[in-house]
């Protein structure tokens, strides 16, 4: 087993068909205590309790800095210690450039990057006292191809945030035995992506991906295991792409 004995945050990861759901059970797997946070504090609770005993679900608005910050004193106090956090929560919104509102621009960016600020900001102390830390973080194929199939302009900006953000931290906490890294998924079956796929429409799309298929939320778990367990010990700064080929750079 991978992380046994390590303890897991996941940001945004209730929804039983999203990535981190499907993650935090193959963390599960692998021997970790996981801490499921979301913004729908019963769907949090639920998530939890299916990957059985010892498991937490809390409620927590990334976008919210306080938020952030009561629900990593919730875990530490109830886990001890927190060796590893994936910033994992995120929102889409399939507009055009012209439509996007000063309202949806804000919101993209609030959950999307600033939420990874925050949530990191709650948990990079508690790392730095132990000199040990990995941290993961969502973005998306759309930030490095300029846009997607389920992603406007703002969402595109904000994922390429991401990509920043994490890599400036890679840097800055290096030095304190924190690893920082991101992982971008190409086309993956998830609530996001839900019924609005005809048949057609995912078969044209996988007639164009290298390995011929969309991706599944565990395809995407397995990067993120890779990540949190030593095996990536002297891996950071880096982007793990998760695209079946869509893009090849």
């Amino acid at each position: 087993m991978l992380l046994k004995g390590k303890t897991a945050v996941i940001s945004g990861g209730a929804g039983r068909r999203g990535i981190g759901f499907a993650t935090a059970k193959l963390f599960v797997e692998h021997g970790a205590r996981v801490a499921i946070l979301d913004i729908d504090a019963k769907a949090a609770a639920e998530a939890a309790a299916d990957l059985g005993t010892g498991h937490l679900g809390i409620a927590c608005d990334v976008s919210n800095a306080a938020a952030c910050k009561a629900a990593a004193d919730e875990v530490i106090s109830a886990f001890g210690h927190v060796d590893i956090l994936l910033n994992n929560a995120g929102i889409t919104q399939p507009v055009k450039t012209m439509e996007i509102t000063e309202a949806d621009w804000h919101r993209i960016l609030a959950v999307n990057t600033t939420g990874v600020l925050f949530l990191s900001q709650a948990f990079i102390p508690h790392m730095r006292s132990r000199k040990a830390g990995s941290i993961a973080c969502m973005s998306s194929v759309s930030a490095q191809r300029g846009g997607g199939i389920f992603g406007g302009p703002h969402y595109s900006a904000a994922k390429a945030g991401v990509l920043g953000l994490a890599k400036a931290m890679a840097r800055e906490l290096g030095p304190d035995g924190i690893r920082v890294n991101c992982v971008t998924p190409g086309l993956i079956q998830t609530d996001i992506t839900g019924d609005k796929l005809t048949p057609a429409m995912k078969a044209e799309i996988a007639a164009g991906i290298p390995l011929g298929r969309l991706g599944e939320a565990r395809d995407v778990a397995g990067a993120y295991l890779f990540l949190a367990s030593d095996l990536s010990a002297y891996i950071t700064g880096a982007v793990i792409d998760v695209n079946g080929g869509m893009l090849i750079h």
